[in-house]
């Protein structure tokens, strides 16, 4: 059963960042590229960064200078560092991976399959 659990969200100040965990389990984590997208109310998912097996990445427009993505394969963990905060960076953030091993950056909600529950980041002006 494949498993992705976030952690790291909350409250943050504008200018202020924060530093998002998606640990994976169920499947052959090295193999698999992950992404991070973001749902703020009353808005479609979008795609914030992404990163493939070979350390590749991917970041959106919004994340780009800002945000930055990392994994750990022995710890099977990606990371979203997130700096410089915005309040319209306010959201839930979900990790999601590829469809299968070695296949293209999750870069749109339906390039993902497996996905996390969730964290909420809220950034205050």
């Amino acid at each position: 059963q494949v498993q992705l659990v976030e952690s790291g969200g909350g409250l943050a100040q504008a200018g202020g960042s924060l530093r998002l965990s998606c640990v994976v389990s169920g499947l052959t984590f090295s193999n698999y590229a992950v992404g991070w997208f973001r749902q703020a109310p009353g808005k479609e998912r979008e795609s914030v960064a992404a990163i493939d097996w070979s350390t590749y990445t991917y970041y959106s427009d919004s994340a780009k200078g800002r945000f930055t993505i990392s994994r750990d394969n022995a710890k099977k963990t990606v990371y979203l560092e997130m700096n410089s905060l915005k309040p319209e960076d306010t959201a839930v953030y979900y990790c999601a991976t590829g469809r299968a091993s070695y296949s293209g950056l999750p870069t749109t909600a339906s390039r993902a399959y497996y996905w996390g529950q969730g964290t909420q980041v809220t950034v205050s002006s």
